[in-house]
């Protein structure tokens, strides 16, 4: 039973499914069905600091990818945090979840990979939300 993190595992959990998560892609209510699951499973992660904090925000960018609302990101980017979302949800940890108070370290570590993978264009997402929900101020005549 492994007790500890590696972050090389945690590299090739994500590049294991990003295969299955590329099919994924092409379902939207395959990846609704995902993003539910991975929101429930998150209530059950004891949250350390902000790590997780931006997770909602890569849900929200798959969301806006598979409905072609968002598309100025590569479909590799979009599979990676699909990937991820899988391997919290689906995929046997390497770590088990019921070993107190690490059960979820692999879990918040290939988290953390994903997020730091993928910083830019969640980054640049972030900003063209902005924008979308930033109502323009009527133009002076």
């Amino acid at each position: 039973m492994e007790t500890s993190f590696d972050l090389e595992k945690a590299k090739a959990a994500i590049d294991n499914g990003i295969d299955q998560a590329q099919e994924l892609i092409q379902d939207p209510a395959k990846i609704d069905g995902l993003l539910d699951d991975l929101q429930t499973r998150l209530k059950d992660v004891p949250t350390v600091g902000t790590t997780l904090s931006n997770v909602p925000l890569m849900i929200s960018m798959v969301k806006s990818y598979v409905t072609k609302d968002y598309t100025e990101v590569s479909p590799k980017v979009i599979a990676a945090i699909v990937s991820s979302f899988l391997y919290f949800v689906k995929r046997k940890d390497l770590i088990p979840d019921n070993i107190p108070l690490i059960g979820h370290l692999d879990d918040i570590g290939v988290a953390m990979v994903a997020l730091k993978m993928v910083e830019p264009e969640l980054s640049a997402y972030a900003q063209w939300r902005q924008t979308r929900e930033t109502p323009e101020e009527p133009s002076e005549n």
